[in-house]
């Protein structure tokens, strides 16, 4: 049963246009000033989320992204900052990503965050998917197989350094301690200080597709699921999440169908479906320029994604439109009566499910993120039986 309702915010600054007629995605460059606002921004969606009572903050790791699309470098740094500023809300790491980082120092910040806030960070990891980001840090991202094999070494090292007392660990890419002299001793084992002491360790993943070696990976070491997509009955995020609850099964962790996942849903609220349509799409339009280079709007050829780029081309370039993506299930828009119909299908679908995030497209202006924050809360979220939050206790 869906008890918590958490959102994702990866970082879109306020633009000053939107859509296929708007600034082309490469030639956005904005000032350092406007870069910043991210941080004002992020500070108002977690008050109100705060105030509202959605479960968790979720927020993005990004670097580079002149564009102002994704701007938040440091999500440990900020969440920490929030926590100051809110009174229960869960800051999550949607998701920190672990080629960029070195493990153990990911894991020393983790546990950092944990303590001064008092348990109200959790963790999450991914492999990354702009090359700009991971290559930059020295890591590999266009090869996919070498990125994958450290992504799985670096998590592994993560985990039991936070889970285990002391360890050690020996793998292609790191050999943890090396062994050398220290005040009489050689050093054969390490003991990660500080380590987390408010929060079991819960460490969330992206499942981006049904790829079973990734997913019995998580499914191995004990890590859970977030997963976008849509609520298409017998679609794309049915699949996966039954793919999801097959792999669980091969380790030993029986669920029903949306057990060990948070589903994401990309959200608009308007008095009808017109309305919201016509709300919604040039951020949507926005959202297409943005992600269909990267290979996250299904189904495009060459010449569709080539036409996104170019405002004299959109129009005419046979792009999906918003109405495309609400028949496929993708986006969820229109009246709250419709919004909460459906999640009550999918929670009907999925028992095992406990907790949705709603997203909004990339760029949407503060005020509407706020106002769609609000409306939600105020009418949508009564209609399920949305759990208390209470304050994190100690972790054993």
């Amino acid at each position: 049963m869906i008890t918590k309702f958490g959102t994702l915010y990866a970082g879109a600054v306020d633009l000053e246009d939107y859509g296929y007629d708007a600034t082309p995605v490469n030639d956005r460059w904005l000032t350092d000033a406007h870069l910043a606002t991210v941080f004002e921004k992020t500070e108002a969606i977690a008050k109100v989320a705060d105030r509202a009572g959605y479960s968790t903050l979720w927020m993005a790791e990004h670097h580079f992204q002149r564009e102002g699309y994704e701007c938040i470098p440091n999500v440990l740094m900020l969440a920490v900052h929030l926590a100051h500023l809110t009174e229960r809300l869960n800051i999550g790491c949607g998701f920190n990503i672990a080629p960029m980082w070195h493990p153990i120092r990911m894991a020393e910040d983790y546990a950092t965050a944990d303590i001064l806030t008092r348990g109200r960070v959790i963790l999450g990891v991914g492999r990354g998917y702009h090359t700009r980001e991971v290559e930059v840090f020295g890591s590999p991202m266009q090869d996919q197989d070498a990125n994958r094999e450290l992504f799985e070494e670096q998590v592994e090292i993560l985990l039991k350094s936070l889970r285990s007392r002391s360890f050690s660990h020996q793998g292609k890419h790191y050999t943890i301690p090396p062994r050398v002299p220290y005040r009489g001793y050689e050093v054969e084992e390490i003991t990660l200080v500080p380590r987390p002491q408010f929060r079991d360790i819960d460490c969330y993943q992206p499942i981006v597709s049904a790829n079973p070696r990734g997913m019995d990976f998580m499914a191995r070491m004990g890590m859970k699921g977030i997963m976008g997509g849509g609520a298409a009955i017998g679609g794309a995020s049915e699949r996966v999440a039954k793919a999801w609850q097959e792999s669980l099964a091969r380790h030993d962790r029986e669920t029903q169908l949306g057990g060990d996942l948070i589903l994401g849903l990309t959200v608009h609220i308007a008095d009808s479906e017109a309305a919201a349509i016509k709300e919604a799409t040039p951020y949507y339009e926005e959202w297409v320029k943005m992600f269909a280079p990267l290979g996250f709007v299904r189904g495009l050829n060459a010449e569709q994604i080539a036409a996104a780029a170019d405002p004299a081309k959109a129009r005419t370039g046979n792009l999906p439109t918003m109405r495309d993506q609400i028949d496929a299930g993708s986006w969820l828009v229109g009246s709250p009566e419709h919004i909460i119909a459906t999640i009550q299908d999918i929670q009907a679908r999925w028992p095992g499910l406990t907790e949705v995030n709603i997203g909004h497209p990339v760029g949407m202006p503060k005020a509407m993120v706020v106002e769609q924050l609000e409306r939600f809360a105020a009418e949508v979220m009564p209609a399920f039986t949305v759990q208390e939050r209470a304050a994190p206790v100690a972790a054993g």
